[in-house]
């Protein structure tokens, strides 16, 4: 890493880009609903007028800030800002009704800080590592991770696997739409020109994401709304500083998830929800006195945080070692790439060292700046968490609409927008993975052209032997869905 490097990353105006990305991913985290996808998902338009650098950084302060300050709602309102901040809800609003809603607010953010940026570590550490032995895979090998990852994705989300695999599947199909590379041959373009370039991921995105969010949250809006009004006098404003006493039950609490944040956002599919819930509960479990949790205690409140927000840098590093996304931040960070004319994976450290390194650094800043905009801040976005959804909601609909206008080739791309988000929202409903759906849309173009090449090297099944590597994630795949699903068919008798 040169000095040329740290000096692109530290002018202004990235800076100010990472710190707008930061300011606004909280506030987005603060609003109970919307979540770091949406926010993601409807700013990628506004990457195409930024530089490569700028622009994914951008993106990444939004995940990390609306990772962040999804907590305060949770703290303040009982009403998670993601269902990753469920277990932060446990003991931080508890503490709340017993006057000491800043303290929690405090732990929080510091737990968040210290889990994200040593995760960020973690990422930096492993990713090139991992992308040198990941350049020695063909098609063979290529064909087998992605299968293992969409159907380890699949099994591990939702309650169903057969819906997890059903959703999977259906965003492969999706992903087939438009012109085919190898024979030129058009695919379910029902005679529209402008499906045969395929869909942009933007708008499909925008819709299964932000529009369907957006459409569930209408359907309790009154609920939502009375609840705000009920816990108006929970937004504590006095400043409480955490006791030294105070540090010492967290700061193990603190270390644990972040491990088991950095650990579970490796894995592909099982997100921030697993890793909070799990290090909640080994907090639990390690304490003196179990019985304080779920009546205010502050080391639930760490325990929680420090894992959901060590699962964003984390989960970046599949993406940057192997160009798979492990999560929906990863899946729609590829868009961002593409926009940008850079292709994910292993080659992004061959051909473009320097832009690897700045992301780095400008993930290393967005810890930072985290801690800066989430102490000084602390006031004003508790105020956030009370803003109605009947302005929200039009607004976040309104930034949709220019986002898959601008990224979907005009009209088709809110038309296209409009119906994966009643794909969406009907997804939710009957609880089909949307995550997966997404994620098989990303990697199916990838899958499809990496088994064809297979399918031509290998014109004889004794050919498999000589790729190892490709066995073995076939069998795991195989070991693991079968596992899944006796592990759920046990779940169900009891």
């Amino acid at each position: 890493m040169n000095f040329d490097v740290i000096y692109t990353v530290l002018t202004f105006d990235n800076i100010l880009w990472i710190a707008f990305g930061v300011l606004l991913g909280y506030v987005v985290g603060v609003i109970p609903g919307l979540g770091k996808g949406t926010a993601v998902a409807v700013s990628i338009p506004i990457t195409f007028y930024l530089s490569p650098l700028t622009g994914i950084a951008y993106l990444i302060g939004i995940a990390k800030g609306s990772t962040a300050g999804s907590a305060v709602s949770a703290i303040l309102l009982n009403t998670p800002g993601e269902p990753s901040s469920a277990p932060t809800a446990l003991d931080g609003y508890p503490m709340s009704r017993q006057g000491k809603a800043s303290k929690a607010l405090k732990m929080g953010l510091f737990a968040s800080v210290i889990g994200d940026f040593f995760s960020t570590l973690l990422l930096i550490f492993l990713a090139a590592p991992l992308a040198e032995y990941a350049l020695l895979f063909g098609p063979v090998e290529v064909t087998s991770i992605l299968l293992f990852s969409l159907t380890f994705i699949a099994a591990l989300s939702g309650n169903s696997i057969i819906k997890g695999l059903i959703a999977g599947a259906m965003g492969v199909l999706v992903s087939t739409v438009g012109m085919e590379v190898e024979t030129a041959t058009v695919r379910f373009s029902f005679g529209f020109l402008e499906l045969y370039d395929g869909l942009s991921l933007i708008p499909v995105a925008i819709g299964m994401l932000a529009v369907a969010e957006m459409l569930v949250q209408l359907g309790s809006l009154e609920t939502i709304e009375n609840q705000q009004k009920l816990l108006k006098e929970n937004v504590k404003t006095e400043v409480q500083s955490i006791s030294w006493k105070e540090w010492k039950m967290s700061f193990p609490s603190i270390m644990r998830g972040t491990f088991v944040g950095s650990i579970i956002g490796i894995l592909p599919g099982l997100g921030a929800s697993v890793a909070s819930f799990l290090s909640y509960g080994l907090a639990k479990k390690a304490a003196k006195d179990p019985s304080r949790f779920g009546k205010g205690a502050i080391e639930g409140i760490a325990a929680a945080e420090s894992a959901d927000n060590a699962v964003v840098p984390s989960s970046l590093v599949p993406l940057f070692a192997l160009g798979i996304p492990g999560s929906v931040i990863a899946a729609i960070l590829i868009g961002a790439f593409i926009i940008q004319g850079v292709t994910p994976g292993p080659l992004m450290f061959v051909q473009q060292p320097e832009l690897v390194h700045g992301i780095y650094i400008s993930m290393i800043c967005a810890s930072l700046l985290l801690l800066f905009i989430g102490y000084y801040g602390q006031k004003i976005f508790s105020k956030i968490s009370l803003i109605s959804l009947r302005i929200v909601i039009p607004t976040v609909i309104f930034f949709c609409c220019v986002g898959a206008y601008l990224q979907g080739g005009g009209i088709i791309g809110i038309w296209l927008m409009l119906i994966f988000g009643v794909l969406g929202y009907l997804a939710k409903k009957l609880d089909f993975s949307f995550v997966t759906f997404l994620i098989g849309f990303v990697v199916g173009p990838q899958f499809e052209l990496s088994m064809r090449q297979a399918i031509a090297i290998t014109t004889t099944y004794s050919e498999l032997l000589h790729h190892p590597i490709a066995i073995i994630f076939v069998l795991i795949t195989f070991i693991t869905i079968w596992r899944i699903a006796v592990s759920k068919g046990k779940m169900k008798k009891i």
